[in-house]
């Protein structure tokens, strides 16, 4: 007999599946030298205790303020001023204000194996500091402004209202534009003033979804993306024109992907309909309508379930796979706008997110989430979590939802 699905909208629910998540970090993820592992099975072996990457090791500052903020356990604030620790004292070039990529940590000392700069990196070291603050850690204030001033000195384009992507250590700026960064600069920004109540960052989280989702996104016409016109394109040159090449031939780059990336159209919705219950503006909600519903309207897999990951400018799936994120942002999308809207069809549509989710994604003899499947739902990796991962996405996902539904 199968066992009776869950109440996906249940505040009770969602915080359990919160701490049973987290749960899968729990007993292994901490390193007494210093931070957490990054790397682990599905069944929560670490398979890499060295190398730390700084996206992993800001996200683990973000879920434990999380589960922080929705238990009060101390045990999670303790876990998050451990890995904040670990992000200041490994990551960090005082000398620069700039952070590491990749580290190899041994014998408590860091050894930077890639010190290039990443805007998408120093995105989520402003939303570490934020979330950190939030969560009673009075000094991430100021590391927050801190953060926020460097990428402002080095990445920002006023010329374009948006950031550039990445540089040398030493602040020479490469040709790549992207809007993930962007995204995820503006994710931080939301949560930066939520946590601050500074008008700075609200203001600059404004510009850059106007600059991606108004701007860039019109580049996407009829005549250059027949099926994705008014679409999110993830890659520029220098001057913000569109790249249509970049990364054609190269399905491995996890943070890079060629193609529309349908869950960024859908985490977009989100970002925009948390902008606007913080600084209404009439273009958020239809904006956040359109990016949804299209995307759900191609890329929902009719067959097997679930969103695929990669859609060419012609409307073809140019990558079927599915993608933990993918999923993770769209149900937490179709409950912001639920509840924005009060239509049942989104209510409708994050059920139908979650009962794929629960089936497929959601580990339930080990626990939290496989990382991806293909396009048929089967998982051919062993690795739950490795660069990156960390649950956080769906740790996110989850807890948008319960500061959607109060």
């Amino acid at each position: 007999m199968t066992a009776p699905l869950p109440d996906f909208r249940s505040p009770t629910f969602l915080r359990q599946h919160l701490r049973d998540t987290m749960a899968f970090y729990d007993p292994v993820a901490t390193d007494p030298s210093g931070g957490l592992y990054h790397f682990f099975l599905d069944d929560g072996t670490v398979y890499d205790t060295r190398t730390r990457h700084l996206v992993s090791a800001t996200r683990f500052v973000v879920t434990h303020a999380m589960l922080y903020r929705t238990t009060g356990e101390a045990r999670y604030q303790a876990g998050m001023r451990h890995a904040l620790q670990f992000v200041r004292d490994a990551f960090l070039d005082p000398a620069t204000g700039g952070y590491a990529w990749l580290i190899d940590w041994h014998d408590g000392r860091a050894t930077v194996l890639d010190a290039t700069r990443h805007c998408y990196g120093m995105a989520f070291v402003m939303l570490a500091y934020a979330r950190a603050f939030e969560a009673g850690v009075p000094e991430a204030r100021a590391w927050l402004a801190e953060a926020f001033d460097t990428a402002e000195r080095h990445f920002w384009q006023p010329s374009q209202g948006l950031y550039a992507d990445e540089s040398s250590p030493d602040w020479a700026l490469t040709g790549y534009r992207g809007q993930n960064a962007n995204m995820h600069a503006c994710e931080a920004m939301i949560s930066a003033f939520r946590a601050t109540g500074e008008q700075r960052y609200i203001e600059r989280a404004e510009q850059l979804a106007q600059g991606i989702c108004q701007r860039q996104a019109a580049l996407s016409d009829r005549a250059s993306a027949s099926a994705a016109e008014g679409w999110v394109w993830e890659h520029y040159q220098a001057d913000w024109s569109v790249d249509w090449e970049y990364n054609r031939h190269d399905r491995t780059n996890i943070f890079r992907p060629w193609g529309y990336q349908v869950g960024h159209q859908t985490e977009w919705a989100k970002l925009l309909l948390q902008l606007d219950a913080l600084a209404p503006a009439d273009w958020h909600l239809p904006c956040a309508r359109f990016l949804f519903d299209d995307a759900l309207a191609k890329g929902w897999d009719a067959v097997h379930g679930g969103i695929v990951y990669g859609m060419a400018p012609d409307g073809s799936v140019c990558d079927d796979g599915k993608y933990h994120w993918v999923q993770a942002e769209s149900m937490a999308a179709a409950a912001v706008l639920a509840v924005r809207t009060g239509e049942p069809r989104y209510w409708d549509w994050y059920d139908r997110i979650w009962n794929y989710c629960w089936e497929h994604f959601v580990d339930h003899e080990h626990g939290a989430w496989f990382r991806i499947l293909d396009g048929a739902n089967r998982n051919h990796t062993r690795e739950k979590s490795n660069a990156g991962k960390v649950d956080y996405h769906n740790m996110g996902a989850v807890y948008d939802v319960l500061l959607a539904i109060g």
